[in-house]
C-alpha cells in the first residue's frame, strides 16, 4: 500500500497567486517606482522597477512566466517546477528554514513570497536589507485575479495582467454548471494510506474548484484536511479524483478499491499542478472535473 505522508500533503497546499501587465512604462510617483501594501499589511516602497527577483512560491513563479517576466528571475525555490523552464533557474533551497545567506548571494532587489513564509521569516529577511513582498494565496479562485493584479504592478506589466485576468474569467464563464442535472458528490484524494486519509475541507481553494465545476465537495462538512475512513465510506462519493502519480496505487489498494466510484470506473487521474497549487491552472482542473461530472 502506498502511503501519502502528511508532510507531502502540507507541501502541496501552500502556494498561491499573483499579477499581470504590459511593457508600457509605469509612471514614477513621488520619486519612487511603486508603493504597495502586501498580504501582511506591510507598506513596501520600491525605489525602482525590480530586475533581480527571487520567487519563493510556485504559484508566483508560474505567474511571473505568465506575465512574460521570467528574465527577471535570478532564483526560485526548489518547489518551483512549472513551467519546465524553471529547471534552468538557480534554486534557493527549501522553505522550512530560509537560508538568508543564500538569498543574499543572488544579489536580489526583491523577494516575492506566498503563504508558507511566516511573518517572523519576513522580518528576518528584511533585516538583511532585502526588499520582500508577501502575496499570500487566497482560498478562492478570485484570489488568483488579485494576485495577478498585484504582480502586474510589481513587474510593470499591468496591461498584460489585465488581459490574462480577463482571459481566465472568460474561460471560467464558459463552464455551464446548469448542464449538471443531478448533483454529484466529488472526493479529491489529498492523501491516503497508513498515514491517514486527507481531503479538501470547506475553507480550501479545492472546495472552490469542485463547486465551480458543478460538483458537491465531499469534504465540505470538514474543518480540517483529515478524514476518517468511516466518513469516506459513509459518503461513498459519485466521483473521485486522484493525482496521476497516485492513481494506480489508489484504485488497486483495499479498502479504496471497494468504493463505489472505483468499482464503477468513475475515479479519474488529474494533474497535481492543476489543483494542488493555487494558480491560473486551476481553471484546467475546473474544466476537467466539470466534463467528467457532465458526462457521467
Amino acid at each position: 500500500m502506498k502511503a501519502i505522508h502528511l508532510s507531502k500533503v502540507i507541501v502541496y497546499f501552500y502556494f498561491i497567486s499573483l499579477c499581470v501587465a504590459c511593457r508600457s512604462p509605469q509612471k514614477e510617483s513621488a520619486g519612487f517606482f511603486l508603493q504597495i501594501t502586501d498580504s501582511y499589511n506591510r507598506t513596501v516602497t520600491l525605489d525602482k522597477e525590480p530586475v533581480r527577483i527571487i520567487s519563493l512560491s510556485p504559484a508566483i513563479t508560474e505567474m511571473i512566466f505568465m506575465l512574460e517576466s521570467q528574465n527577471k528571475l535570478v532564483a526560485v525555490s526548489e518547489f518551483c517546477k512549472y513551467p519546465p523552464e524553471t529547471s534552468q533557474i538557480p534554486k534557493t533551497g527549501g522553505l522550512v528554514q530560509i537560508n538568508i545567506e543564500k538569498l543574499l548571494s543572488f544579489n536580489p532587489d526583491l523577494v516575492l513570497i506566498g503563504s508558507i513564509i511566516t511573518r517572523e521569516d519576513v522580518e528576518k529577511i528584511e533585516k538583511s536589507g532585502i526588499k520582500i513582498i508577501a502575496i499570500k494565496e487566497e482560498n478562492k479562485i478570485s484570489g488568483i485575479y488579485n494576485a495577478l493584479n498585484q504582480l502586474g504592478k510589481i513587474l510593470n506589466k499591468k496591461e498584460l495582467a489585465n488581459k490574462k485576468i480577463n482571459d481566465l474569467k472568460q474561460q471560467l464563464s464558459q463552464i455551464n454548471v446548469q448542464e449538471v442535472k443531478i448533483p454529484k458528490s466529488v472526493y479529491y484524494v489529498v492523501g491516503f494510506g497508513p498515514g491517514g486519509d486527507f481531503t479538501a475541507p470547506a475553507n480550501s481553494h479545492i472546495n472552490d474548484i469542485i463547486v465551480l465545476a458543478g460538483g458537491k465537495n465531499v469534504g465540505e462538512k470538514l474543518i480540517s484536511w483529515s478524514v476518517s475512513r468511516e466518513f469516506l465510506f459513509q459518503e461513498n462519493p459519485d466521483l473521485i479524483f486522484v493525482r496521476k502519480e497516485d492513481f494506480e496505487y489508489f484504485t488497486t489498494t483495499y479498502p479504496y478499491s471497494a468504493l463505489k466510484a472505483v468499482k464503477n470506473h468513475h475515479t479519474y487521474p488529474i494533474e497535481s499542478g492543476w489543483i494542488d497549487v493555487i494558480s491560473p491552472r486551476n481553471i484546467l482542473a475546473i474544466q476537467e472535473i466539470h466534463n467528467k461530472i457532465k458526462n457521467q
